[in-house]
Formats: structure tokens, C-alpha cells, sequence
């Protein structure tokens, strides 16, 4: 690995070996999606607590401060969105040398394997990998599902994790499945981080498959809808923070996420 690639990776990756990304691409097939209608105004008192934030090309451009010191995984699959015939149909979007341009620190591409466009998909991973690994420029693929449920299964997703390794990405991500997660990560050879998935009731289930997902070897999270979603996005950051890089149990992130909320624990950038 040269050193161009390490670098990039040292800088999504923290040095405790954890990873706490922010995704706010969901308008790239999902359009102006709840809380994120103004990308920029919602991300902006979260982005302290975030190692990297994962979006377009055009929320970056036209959202995001170029003073900004964050990691960017940059989006480059699309073409598709909900009111489509089917989620699976991406292509990639953005070339490597637009991420080179918007100095991103690694790119993603979606992957939907068992899907009627799953070569497609595959053919446009490894295509970018190809391309990318010349300028050293970390691919992360995202085994996506649309709402196929089913398929958030052990079984399914280490096949899924692990043709995403052997095609050459650097990190993956996949969503958590309570039963056999550790399976998933131990078949992939790159790390692993989780989906958030769809917004829960709940912010102890959040903290409780957070947390987890990292006993069973996940590197960290790719969380955006039960942050940005939330009625005290702050406070769930900061929660969520703790397990991550902090080896907070769930029960500890509930009692910070509740100082936090009633303002009984004063917020401090990175604590």
C-alpha cells in the first residue's frame, strides 16, 4: 500500500482503529428526504463529533464550507431514485478525477448482489477500484438492498461483504444483523463498518446495536437518519461518539445522551 493510500485511510480511520462516518447522500435517489432538505444547516453543529462526512458531489459544492477540515467520502453511483422501477440500476456518476478535484479522501459505490442489475453493480466496483488505486483513493462499498429485508441476513450480507473485498475495496459497508454479524466480519478481509438503516423509536436500540456490532468486530458506523432525524441530533452524536471511540456500554450512552438533552452536560467538540 503506498503511502497516498495510507494517508487517506489514516484520515477516515482513527487511530484507535474506530471510524464514526456521517452520511447525508440520501438526496442522490431519495430527493429533499426529512431534516435534510438544507444539508448544509443540518450538518453543521454535528460535523465536530463526525471523523468523515459521505455525500454528492453537489451537496458538497454547494452546501458544505470549503473551510471544512473533514474527511470526504465522496458518492459516485446513482441514476436511479424511489419513484424509479428499480434501486438497483446504478451507474457511476462522478469521475476520479472530480474526487481528486474536491479532495476527497475516499470514494463509494453501491453494490446490489442477487439483484437484477447485481453484474452491473459488481462491474462498477471494480471498474473504480481499477481506476482509483492509481491515484490512491480508498474505495468503500456499500452492500445495499433497497427494501429487501430478507436480505439483511448473515448469510446474504457476508457473501455480499466479502465479493466487495475480493473485488479490491479498502472498507465496507453493510448493515448490522443481530444473529451471525461476527460471521459477516470475519469472512470480509477489509473493515467493516454499519449501516444506520431506518430511523428507529428508540435511541437505546440504536446504542445497543452500535455497540454490538463493534464487540463482533465492526470498525465503527455509517449513521446519518437516526442522527439528523432525531429531535436532539446533538445529543445523539455525542452518544453514539462514546461508544465508538470512548468503549462507552449502551446504558452509559443513554445516561450522556440525556445530560446532553436536558443541557445538564455542556457540549465540547471531540468529548
Amino acid at each position: 500500500m503506498d503511502w497516498g493510500m495510507k494517508n487517506r485511510l489514516a484520515q477516515l480511520i482513527q487511530r484507535d482503529g474506530r471510524c464514526f462516518f456521517l452520511p447525508i447522500d440520501h438526496g442522490y435517489f431519495q430527493g429533499p428526504t426529512y431534516k435534510l432538505e438544507e444539508p448544509g444547516k443540518t450538518i453543521k453543529p454535528l460535523l465536530p463529533y463526525a471523523d468523515a462526512i459521505m455525500l454528492t458531489r453537489g451537496v458538497l459544492r454547494s452546501c458544505i464550507d470549503p473551510e471544512n477540515t473533514k474527511p470526504v467520502i465522496l458518492r459516485v453511483s446513482g441514476g436511479t431514485s424511489i419513484v424509479g422501477e428499480d434501486l438497483s440500476h446504478e451507474g457511476v456518476t462522478t469521475s476520479v478525477r472530480e474526487a481528486i478535484r474536491l479532495n476527497a479522501s475516499a470514494v463509494s459505490t453501491s453494490i446490489y448482489v442477487g439483484s437484477k442489475h447485481e453484474h452491473e453493480t459488481l462491474m462498477n466496483l471494480a471498474r473504480l477500484v481499477n481506476e482509483c488505486e492509481e491515484y490512491g483513493i480508498p474505495v468503500m462499498a456499500v452492500t445495499a438492498v433497497g427494501k429487501e429485508v430478507e436480505k439483511r441476513e448473515a448469510r446474504y450480507l457476508a457473501l455480499a461483504c466479502r465479493i466487495a473485498a475480493e473485488l479490491g475495496a479498502r472498507v465496507v459497508k453493510t448493515y448490522y444483523c443481530k444473529e451471525g454479524f461476527e460471521k459477516v466480519v470475519r469472512g470480509c478481509p477489509v473493515p467493516v463498518v454499519m449501516a444506520g438503516g431506518p430511523k428507529t423509536e428508540s435511541e437505546l436500540e440504536v446504542f445497543e446495536f452500535v455497540y454490538d456490532g463493534i464487540q463482533k468486530g465492526s470498525i465503527g458506523v455509517n449513521l446519518g437518519r437516526n442522527i439528523w432525524q432525531h429531535d436532539y441530533p446533538v445529543a445523539m452524536i455525542r452518544a453514539i461518539r462514546s461508544i465508538i471511540h470512548e468503549n462507552a456500554t449502551p446504558q452509559e450512552a443513554q445516561e450522556l445522551f440525556n445530560e446532553v438533552k436536558s443541557g445538564k452536560k455542556k457540549v465540547v467538540c471531540g468529548r
